[in-house]
């Protein structure tokens, strides 16, 4: 690994000595220069971790010229001033210009790797949050999206022209489909991707808790109110608040949620002042609320208040090109999650994969590409490898004699909880059961299923 590379700018010869000595002797690679000249010919040259600056130079450029050049020609490198306790006003202004910090004559050697292991670290830490950051733009950027069929196409534009937008976003899907992947999408190609991405399942709450969530309470509002909480959409203000499963939201919440969408503002739980907010709301469902809105099963206002921009999320079945290309992204990476052999489908694999329904839409083949994975003994995913159920008659293993279809259910459940080590939630998760469905199933076989 490369030493962290250091400028020093030091008329002095002796301060600059001792400064060289001891930055090399806390293990980084420093090149001392003379004037701000010979520091812009450097940093034409070379890169830097961080660059170290008296403020007052011989020559013709002093320090802050030299930190100027240092910001235009490598931005991500840290910059610090060395200054006489005569001329703060210049070290204060060297930081309105983007120094790091700076530290006045004479400068202690302790001192000067104190702030520039602080500046170090800072860079690093900018560094981590830059490449977070695009790796979250390139998993949920269009480019990160994997699609081959017309019909995700059309999806992708229509998220293309709303993310530009701050319209109010209905996605309706089936279960599985990526409801929230597409809310991330508009949310990371909006002029709001600097601000919260702020998720709640709303059918995963009883409405009082889920009040609480949203719209957040105030001290002693109810039993084990102990503080002030902000809700959900105070979290979310200048970003995006995401309501998936809006369908299972009771009528009174349905009331105070639509108005917070029409006057952009909240009320605490037990409190009479509003708060003002500035969340984008993209909400999702698996039901037809159009339907559920005549039926007087959801507000009307609401449903029309979500409705600015609707997108229909096709299921998988109606758009099996984008099977193969979904299963190979999901092969990569489990692959690097579980350490597997396996790296392509076999050709009856594939077939399999591309002929089967899946209810469960891409959810659905996620799992059952995982426990292919599992299953696999080389480095090709084979046909027998995949879940029983989607497998055509034509290469479905033939049942055991006298073992019922209820036999091979708990086979198959019980070799999933083995993958899993006996982690029952995840286990739930890859068989596309709910949990205490799971449980039942366990304890009838007589399995412990605490």
């Amino acid at each position: 690994m490369p030493k962290t590379k250091l400028l020093l700018v030091e008329d002095d010869q002796s301060q600059a000595a001792l400064l060289a000595l001891e930055i090399r002797r806390a293990g980084f690679d420093v090149e001392p220069v003379k004037s701000g000249e010979d520091a812009v010919a450097k940093l034409a040259g070379t890169l830097y971790d961080a660059i170290v600056t008296d403020l007052r130079l011989g020559g013709g450029m002093d320090g802050l010229q030299v930190l100027r050049e240092a910001k235009r020609a490598q931005p991500e490198a840290e910059v610090l001033v060395i200054t006489g306790h005569g001329s703060i006003d210049s070290a204060v202004d060297a930081m309105k210009h983007g120094a790091f910090d700076y530290l006045t004559k004479p400068v202690q050697p302790e001192e000067l790797m104190l702030v520039l292991q602080k500046a170090l670290d800072h860079r690093s830490l900018l560094g981590e949050v830059r490449r977070l950051r695009e790796e979250v733009k390139g998993k949920y950027s269009f480019e990160g999206i994997v699609y081959s069929s017309p019909e995700m196409g059309r999806v992708l534009e229509l998220v293309r022209k709303v993310a530009a937008t701050d319209a109010t976003v209905l996605i309706q899907g089936e279960s599985g489909t990526g409801k929230e992947l597409i809310a991330r999408a508009i949310h990371e190609n909006s002029a709001r991707r600097t601000g919260a991405f702020v998720a709640i399942n709303c059918g995963a709450l009883p409405e009082g808790l889920l009040e609480s969530e949203l719209f957040g309470h105030v001290k002693g509002s109810f039993t084990g109110a102990d503080r002030n909480k902000r809700g959900l959409f105070e979290e979310a203000s200048g970003g995006t608040l995401f309501l998936d499963e809006i369908s299972e939201t009771t009528p009174g919440l349905q009331v105070k949620l639509l108005r917070a969408l029409q006057e952009g503002e909240v009320r605490r739980v037990g409190d009479n002042h509003p708060v003002r907010v500035s969340a984008r709301v993209v909400a999702a469902t698996n039901k037809d609320l159009g339907k559920l809105a005549r039926e007087g099963k959801f507000r009307e206002d609401l449903f029309y208040r979500l409705k600015v921009f609707p997108i229909d999320l096709p299921p998988l079945r109606v758009r099996p090109t984008d099977i193969l290309p979904l299963a190979e992204h999901f092969l990569r990476k489990a692959r690097k999650k579980m350490a597997a052999k396996a790296t392509r489908f076999a050709h009856e694999a594939a077939g399999a994969l591309q002929s089967y329904a899946w209810p469960g839409n891409v959810r659905e083949l996620e799992h059952a590409v995982e426990r292919a994975l599992i299953m696999a003994s080389g480095p090709t995913v084979m046909a027998e490898d995949l879940p029983p159920e989607v497998l055509p008659p034509s290469l479905a293993a033939p049942p055991k004699a006298g073992a019922p279809l209820e036999e091979m259910e708990k086979t198959h459940i019980l070799d999933v909880l083995q993958a899993c080590k006996g982690n029952q939630a995840e286990a739930a998760k890859k068989l596309g059961i709910g949990r205490n469905t799971l449980w039942r199933k366990l304890k009838k076989y007589g399995v412990d299923a605490k």
